[in-house]
């Protein structure tokens, strides 16, 4: 990234994160908690405070754009928001304009998933590739694809909520309503829930007084049986899921993100396994790796928005 200093921000419901770019790379960063109860007006006062402290107001002059990258749905065609479950009060609030009013500065908008996508497209691991989808898979599950070289937006700059494929007309419920979704049967949540009922049978899990995945793979690490069963069978449900996606898309590679990424080595065996086993022939050998730049391929992504829309 040239041609001058990027600020980019991800909203998140527990966490916002503000990073400032030069030559793609980030050269500061500073996050607070997210002003859930202040609605849009005390998250945009905590912004502002955050840019205060990585460029005061005099050395603004060389910032050429700033990048947001907010959880979904958003129109990212009105740089509106739609809906989001875990920022209530926010429906209808024009971010990106707002965001350009207090500051100054243009402002890019981008689902956090496609902004993801966008970020390991072009500076993770999916660079280099036409054909990639990206997959966050933490409390729930999102995503994003890049289809013979562009990145995928749909009506409304919506499309990705690969999360919510129906896998099954019963199940558990999912966070949107609807029975037997993806990320219903793997997400990080749904994980836990599966722990949660398995926890008595475990040495592991029956000492913790707080269970979440994590445990989960801490445990399988350690030995626990029922931990690496529990591991199992998340290996199962997510390579269910990713061998839709690659019917669906026909990706170079699929590229997890997300805090389950973190136990990708765990995992990885058993979601290959599931698409050698179940998918059609000419989509066995699609690899799923881990995404390269962490948690912050979302920083990255809407660093990138501002870059590509200049070139465009």
């Amino acid at each position: 990234m040239t041609g001058g200093r990027i600020i980019a921000i991800d909203i998140g419901g527990t966490q916002l994160r503000l990073a400032l770019f030069e030559n793609n790379a980030i050269v500061a960063r500073e996050a607070l908690p997210t002003d859930v109860a202040g609605g849009p007006s005390g998250v945009m006062d905590q912004i502002d405070m955050l840019i205060d402290g990585l460029c005061p107001a005099g050395s603004r002059a060389d910032i050429i754009g700033i990048g947001l990258s907010l959880a979904g749905p958003i129109d990212t065609v009105a740089a509106k928001v739609t809906r989001i479950p875990t920022l209530p009060g926010w429906d209808g609030f024009p971010v990106g304009r707002a965001l350009a009013e207090r500051t100054g500065i243009p402002a890019f908008v981008e689902n956090d998933a496609i902004a993801a996508t966008l970020g390991e497209w072009r500076h993770g691991a999916g660079r280099g590739a036409r054909n990639i989808v990206y997959l966050t898979v933490s409390t729930g599950i999102g995503g994003g694809a890049v289809v013979d070289g562009n990145l995928l937006h749909g009506r409304k700059g919506i499309a990705g909520h690969l999360g919510h494929m129906r896998m099954a007309q019963e199940g558990p419920i999912c966070p949107c309503g609807m029975t037997g979704c993806f990320e219903a049967f793997a997400s990080g949540l749904a994980l836990r829930d599966r722990a949660l009922d398995a926890a008595s049978g475990s040495r592991f899990l029956s000492t913790m007084a707080d269970i979440d995945a994590r445990h989960v793979f801490d445990g399988a690490r350690d030995g626990d049986r029922t931990c690496m069963d529990l591991v199992a069978s998340e290996a199962m449900y997510l390579g269910q899921g990713i061998t839709s996606v690659i019917h669906m898309f026909s990706p170079d590679r699929v590229i997890m993100g997300g805090g389950l990424s973190n136990a990708f080595d765990l995992l990885e065996g058993g979601i290959h396994d599931v698409i050698r086993r179940d998918a059609m022939p000419p989509f066995k050998d699609v690899p799923v790796v881990k995404a390269g730049l962490g948690g912050d391929s979302g920083l990255f992504g809407a660093a990138r928005l501002v870059l590509d829309a200049g070139d465009g």
